[in-house]
């Protein structure tokens, strides 16, 4: 009989491997003015870094999503972990923006391998209110990590040290991966060519109850990449914060999405989460959007940031648990949906907050992702039971 890894290790060893994402996209922005002089070339140049890592981290999930359906979780695992190493070294030792932004590309092409068999493995192993548990606390272990390691690096490291950095974690996930027990037994693996594996992703779609819940994750992911965008510019040229102020305000923002993700499990089911929280977001970025276009003080954009970001993580929690547990039959598939789709609503919404006055333009984009993540919200709850059972079950 193999030998099954501890619960322990599979808590942290998941929590590392989704907090890639954040990691990836979060860690280095205080450096990024830094990074200009570097390279001696623009921000906009700086940035398309940001892009480029966005696009690897969606794309990515779509490749090792159907691989670890196929192949089980764990080579896959390890290979994205080789490619995540191999891909830092050529960020760090590039001569141009340009070579830097190609292998950021395929950076996050192997974080996202990380990402979705993370949750793929969860599923692998937990269902129901065990699996938003599990969700939950590998959310609070990532959902702080990235901006407050950066903030504290950033200063004394630059952005070479935060990558050396990243490479450090890249080999200790390596080492985790080799040691991690295969959780997806052969007897379950898609055993189909690669156009039948990729033809699930057309019988994932069919199921409307988890397309709801995808594209709620999708807009409530564009409100986050929205503030992760426009926060440096507010907070460091609209209200005057240095990078390390600056650092410290959004790993306290970060916390706020740490602390709902943890409490969305004292829920008596997610949906009561997803349904709360959703409803919380309108509100909350109604008020943020009519506070930034009066040009409000730091502390009354401040105090509105956290309660839409509390709603944010109420949500996360909710509807990652609901997606992967309505296509458990597909969790490498479905998984890989979930996060591509993500991280493309964030790459979309992360250039329009810079169009015009970005006070104005953050705003509006938090309240009409908002409202489309409500929407979506409303439309899964329907397809799940009516809201007079909802309201039942409180």
């Amino acid at each position: 009989m193999v030998k099954e890894n501890s619960q322990l290790f599979i808590l942290v060893f998941l929590g590392m491997l989704t907090a890639f994402g954040p990691f990836v996209t979060d860690m280095y922005l205080p450096t990024l003015p830094a990074m200009t002089g570097f390279f001696q070339t623009t921000s906009s140049q700086v940035q398309l870094g940001l892009t480029a890592s966005m696009i690897g981290l969606a794309v990515g999930q779509l490749l090792f999503g159907p691989l670890s359906d196929k192949y089980g979780r764990r080579i896959p695992l390890i290979m994205a972990m080789l490619l995540f190493l191999f891909s830092t070294l050529g960020c760090l030792f590039s001569a141009t923006i340009m070579q830097f932004v190609g292998w950021r590309l395929v950076q996050g092409i192997a974080g996202a391998g990380g990402i979705v068999i993370s949750r793929s493995i969860a599923a692998d192993k937990y269902s129901g209110r065990e699996l938003a548990k599990m969700l939950a606390v590998i959310g609070a272990i990532n959902g702080v990590a990235a901006p407050m390691a950066g903030g504290g690096m950033a200063g004394s490291l630059g952005w070479q040290g935060i990558f050396w950095a990243l490479f450090v974690l890249g080999i200790l996930l390596l080492a985790g991966s080799i040691h991690f027990r295969e959780s997806l037994p052969a007897t379950r693996r898609q055993h189909a060519s690669w156009r039948d594996v990729y033809a699930g992703f057309v019988a994932v779609t069919r199921n409307r109850r988890y397309v709801c819940y995808i594209f709620q994750f999708g807009f409530a992911q564009g409100v986050l990449f929205a503030n992760i965008s426009s926060a440096p510019f507010i907070m460091q040229e609209h209200y005057g914060f240095s990078p390390l102020m600056f650092s410290v305000c959004f790993g306290i923002n970060a916390l706020a999405i740490v602390i709902s993700a943890a409490s969305s499990v004292r829920f008596s089911h997610p949906e009561q989460a997803l349904y709360r929280g959703s409803s919380g977001m309108v509100v909350a970025s109604l008020l943020l959007c009519l506070a930034l276009c009066s040009d409000c003080s730091f502390w009354v954009y401040e105090v509105l940031l956290l309660g839409l970001l509390s709603m944010l993580g109420l949500t996360f929690t909710a509807s990652n648990t609901l997606a992967m547990d309505c296509e458990r039959s597909h969790a490498g598939m479905a998984s890989a949906l979930l996060g591509a789709l993500g991280f493309a609503f964030g790459g979309i919404v992360s250039p329009f907050v810079g169009l015009g006055n970005i006070l104005v333009s953050t705003g509006i984009a938090f309240l009409v992702g908002s409202i489309c993540s409500f929407i979506c919200t409303r439309m899964a709850l329907r397809r799940t039971f009516s809201l007079a059972q909802y309201y039942s079950k409180k």
